[in-house]
Parts: C-alpha cells; sequence; structure tokens
C-alpha cells in the first residue's frame, strides 16, 4: 500500500471507511432480522391467542415483516 508523505493519516482514513461500511451492513442484517422475528412472533402470539389450528396470522405477518424488512434495507442503502 502506498502511502503519501503529504498525508500520512490516509490509510487510516481507508480503515475507517471500510470498517464503516462494514458496521452499517452489519446493522442492516440485525434490523431485518428483528422485525422478521417480531412479525413471526407476533404472528404466533396471535394466532396462539385465537385458539387458530392453521398458522394464518404466522403466515400474514411474516410476509409483511419480510416485506418491511426489504423496504427498510432499500432505504437503509447508501445514495450513489
Amino acid at each position: 500500500m502506498e502511502t503519501n508523505p503529504d498525508d500520512p493519516k490516509k490509510p487510516l482514513d481507508e480503515a475507517r471507511k471500510k470498517t464503516s461500511s462494514y458496521t452499517q451492513y452489519s446493522s442492516i442484517a440485525f434490523q431485518m432480522l428483528g422485525t422478521i422475528g417480531l412479525g413471526v412472533w407476533g404472528g404466533m402470539k396471535l394466532d396462539q391467542w385465537q385458539g387458530n389450528k392453521t398458522p394464518g396470522w404466522t403466515i400474514g405477518l411474516s410476509l409483511v415483516a419480510i416485506a418491511a424488512s426489504l423496504y427498510l434495507f432499500i432505504r437503509g442503502l447508501p445514495k450513489q
């Protein structure tokens, strides 16, 4: 890796940019996991509360949570 004698902080800045993008994408993954998990949990609780033998609420809220997490993912992407 070449360093510029005029700017000794350049390698440090590049490392920070890489770390910043890593943390941004990992936080998006945890947000998706939480959103989908909350939808599944809520659907299971509603099915349990209503005494449903078929998991209608679980499937429905899971699909809504997946759509919501994809929307949040796309919205959270950096603009280029």
